[in-house]
């Protein structure tokens, strides 16, 4: 799509994570950005700071007279959770305007420039965030799309100075987070291709895993004649890849593939390693953002980088720079007696690695995790791998499910979840009572763990801790 001709663009849901990134960028492209979103968070306040208009009210009155009156100016943005008898989108519809979802607008705008598209179930927010620092902090000019806030920057957006000069006959970089809900990751035609797992997910989407796979091989064999497809060590014998046409590697925290990590070790909160690959060893790696899953995330990462020809000297620095991502492992408390953890993780796999590192990082201690699981059907299709997962813990206090897209389904509660985890320390309680339980609880380490709204008790819970430290 040519987005010259455009003048407005208008969000269907401006405030999740991949659409607040697209509006930041064309509102940095000079166009006239506004939106609707069903809640108001601090992202949301941040969008507004930046010059967006965004309201909370689904009223085609409301919505400016100069967007009704420019209809071949005017892109729609809808993102999948918008519901189809949404008034505003029906109205868009009624009267012909474009209407693009995130991924299509997301495709045509990789589709102009060199793209490094980082997919996987778990683990492709890390990574892509750790590339576009390698590249950023190397002097490497590029755009990124990313599906989290990175702590070094404070946005999920990172802009190329080419395209804020408008210089746009330069052909750009961009790192790109390939989400494969709603199989948007189709829309993308990647130079370089970082796959990080493909454990089952969304089923609502897809069916079975079988399908799963068969959506992650085709975008596997998207990449560009010549590009790289580089996927984490296993994947390559579940996925189903055309031979010829682009070179294919492999790393993993193991000796037996392309790139790989050795001698890892922690010294006081850190990750030190060396990655190993055919050409040499860079020893001395050291990453700040815990767990041996961000070990292999950036032995992913190293590999892209050493593929745009970034300086090993700079690979290694910007490594030891990364401050992690929001809600990925974010630290809010952190004192010798008294830890509190906040992690995105919801997943069976994601919350595994979480509390595994979190039993690496304090061996010694009690570990008390909050659960808010993450739609019905996730939760009903995956009930007993995250009892596993959260058996894990030394306490476990479980919230409601957070529905989000979803209406409820007969028989799958936090209830039904709470029965089959065999912790003999668990409890179920509700949003509103959780800060006081934590208050009652002798608490060492605390993780906070889920994708729906359970970020909004972390300032709340923080604030009680600190009240516990002071104290102390």
């Amino acid at each position: 799509m040519n987005f010259d001709n455009i003048k407005y663009v208008y969000f269907l849901g401006i405030g999740g994570i991949g659409m607040s990134a697209l509006a930041r960028y064309f509102n940095a492209m000079g166009k006239s950005v506004s939106g609707y979103d069903k809640t108001q968070t601090a992202l949301t306040d941040q969008l507004v700071a930046e010059g967006i208009e965004i309201r909370f009210e689904d009223s085609v009155e409301k919505i400016r007279p100069e967007i009704k009156n420019a209809i071949s100016e005017v892109l729609v943005v809808l993102t999948p959770a918008i519901p189809k008898e949404h008034s505003e989108l029906k109205y868009f519809q009624k009267y012909g305007f474009t209407i693009k979802k995130r991924s299509e607008v997301l495709g045509d705008i990789t589709d102009q420039s060199f793209t490094i598209a980082v997919a996987g179930t778990h683990g492709k927010t890390t990574t892509s965030s750790l590339i576009a620092h390698i590249l950023r902090s190397s002097e490497v000019d590029c755009t990124a799309f990313l599906g989290g806030i990175t702590q070094n920057y404070g946005t999920n957006l990172l802009l190329s100075e080419k395209l804020k000069k408008r210089k746009s006959r330069i052909k750009p970089i961009t790192v790109v987070e390939a989400d494969e809900y709603d199989r948007s990751f189709l829309t993308l035609h990647p130079d370089i291709a970082v796959i990080t797992s493909v454990d089952a997910d969304h089923l609502d989407i897809y069916g079975d895993k079988k399908q799963m796979e068969e959506s992650y091989s085709q975008f596997a064999n998207q990449v560009k004649e010549g590009g790289i497809l580089i996927i984490k060590k296993g994947i390559d014998k579940v996925l189903v890849l055309e031979k010829s046409g682009k070179k294919v590697l492999t790393y993993s925290l193991h000796q037996s593939s392309d790139y790989y990590a050795r001698k890892i070790a922690i010294k006081k909160g850190e990750y030190i390693f060396d990655v190993v690959t055919s050409e040499q060893a860079i020893r001395g790696m050291v990453l700040g953002v815990p767990g041996k899953h961000n070990v292999e995330n950036a032995v992913a990462a190293v590999a892209v980088a050493q593929h745009m020809n970034v300086f090993t000297g700079n690979i290694k620095n910007a490594i030891s720079t990364f401050k992690g991502v929001k809600r990925r492992f974010e630290y809010h408390v952190k004192t010798n007696n008294l830890v509190y953890i906040d992690d995105y993780a919801h997943h069976p796999e994601e919350l595994r690695a979480c509390i595994s590192a979190v039993k690496e990082m304090y061996p010694s201690k009690k570990i008390t995790g909050v659960f808010q699981p993450h739609l019905y059907t996730r939760t009903r299709d995956f009930a007993n791998e995250f009892a596993r997962s959260l058996e894990l813990l030394d306490e476990l206090i479980l919230l409601d499910i957070y529905p989000a897209r979803e209406k409820p389904i007969e028989g799958v509660t936090s209830e039904m979840l709470l029965e089959k985890v065999r912790t003999k320390n668990k409890k179920l309680v509700s949003k509103k009572e959780l800060v006081k339980e934590i208050k009652e609880r002798e608490v060492e380490v605390l993780i906070t763990l889920g994708a729906g709204d359970i970020d909004t008790l972390v300032e709340p819970i923080k604030n009680e801790l600190m009240l516990r430290v002071n104290k102390n």
